[in-house]
């Protein structure tokens, strides 16, 4: 458990440690040590709201901050109004995002193009005609 803060809507377009440009509505954070990309469950024990985000930055650099959060994954939160919230950080690794390709190598089925032995489309035998 710790502090988190929040990026200013200001931020918009700014670079990422990643590289990745910064949006205020994005679900994004900065952390220390996690890996980018990690996606991290982070919670406001105050209210019991909760936000996935992914690291894209580095940071806190603030004395006592654990987390840096997108503007959005604050408004989430429901931490705007006080800039600075105690939360729960931890990896979410069961969180699956729909249509993410996570082995690129092996994205794509394999398609078997040869023909068969009767020569022409056996689906389709008028195509071989």
């Amino acid at each position: 458990m710790g502090k988190a803060s929040y990026y200013s809507k200001r931020a918009t377009g700014t670079r990422t440690s990643s590289g990745a440009r910064l949006h205020h509505d994005s679900l994004t954070c900065a952390h220390r040590t996690h890996p980018f990309g990690t996606m991290l469950k982070v919670t406001n024990p105050q209210n019991g709201k909760s936000v996935v985000v992914k690291v894209t930055d580095r940071g806190p650099f603030g004395r006592g901050r654990i987390i840096d959060l997108s503007w959005r994954a604050a408004k989430e939160l429901d931490m705007l109004a006080q800039g600075v919230a105690m939360v729960t950080v931890e990896v979410a690794d069961d969180i699956v995002v729909p249509f993410e390709v996570r082995n690129k190598k092996n994205s794509l089925p394999e398609l078997d193009f040869e023909r068969n032995e009767q020569g022409g489309d056996a689906l389709h035998p008028e195509w071989g005609k």
